[in-house]
């Protein structure tokens, strides 16, 4: 579905959040990714805080209700990004 321009990286991990940027060929496949993606956050109620550049989107991910802190919540959403991302 995606075509890579950049090899995967690893999320940044802080004590109060995931970071990463996931880069694509073309804006329209950025903003592909990023509806992609939405069906599952709303599902699971838990939203990234994230941005599109052109062929970029950055994500931000913590959880508010914890206290701004990393939880499971997190890494299951990071997870499901980059599964997606590779698909």
């Amino acid at each position: 579905m995606k075509s890579l321009t950049n090899p995967m990286t690893t999320w940044k991990t802080t004590n109060q959040s995931l970071e990463k940027t996931f880069e694509f060929s073309t804006f329209e496949e950025a903003m592909q990714f990023m509806q992609d993606a939405t069906p599952f956050i709303t599902q699971t109620d838990h939203h990234p805080t994230w941005s599109n550049t052109y062929n970029r989107v950055h994500v931000i991910i913590t959880t508010h209700d914890a206290g701004n802190q990393v939880t499971e919540k997190d890494h299951t959403l990071a997870n499901f990004l980059d599964e997606l991302f590779n698909q």
